[in-house]
């Protein structure tokens, strides 16, 4: 006795699925690769601010914003490129914070190979006693620093986005 399969056809209407929508998903590009890019222009640019640091006193939230847009034109020139279209507005916000979460992520290696390969046993104490003492300069410090981030990613993704429309070129 043999059993015999059917194939669902993905196009039923009795599934609730229509064609625009299914081309609509299958033409979303994947932003993980955009984001990667992001990343590398954040890095490179906070290498070459932080040499120039070493010359010139700068403000190291001035150096997390300039970074970030760096980044960000780096990401959204690199998908204008290979999309021939500008970002819609759940792709800039998909970026935006996949870029901020790896710039954190970034930032978290960093700190950790300060924290092993610089600090020694008396650096961390000093750092865990001022944490215990007053966490709340720290604590709002790094929220700061966060909606930093998150409102320069947002407002340099969308101006670039709009600046390298290849359609509003065009018209």
């Amino acid at each position: 006795m043999s059993r015999k399969t059917t194939k669902l056809n993905k196009s039923n209407p009795h599934l609730g699925h229509n064609r625009a929508a299914q081309h609509h998903e299958l033409a979303q590009p994947k932003l993980a690769q955009y984001v990667g890019f992001f990343a590398i222009g954040y890095t490179l640019a906070s290498v070459i601010f932080m040499m120039i640091q070493t010359q010139i006193a700068l403000n190291s939230q001035l150096i997390t914003v300039l970074s970030i847009i760096v980044g960000a034109y780096i990401a959204v020139h690199k998908f204008v490129k290979h999309q021939q279209r500008a970002l819609d507005r759940d792709e800039i916000n998909r970026l935006m914070f996949g870029g901020v979460a790896a710039v954190w992520l970034l930032t978290v290696v960093y700190f950790l190979g300060i924290w092993f390969w610089l600090f020694d046993a008396v650096n961390r104490e000093v750092l865990f006693e001022m944490a215990k003492q007053r966490p709340l300069p720290l604590l709002s410090s790094l929220i700061m620093i966060l909606v930093l981030t998150l409102v320069s990613a947002r407002i340099s993704i969308w101006a670039f986005n709009r600046l390298l429309n290849p359609k509003r070129k065009t018209i």
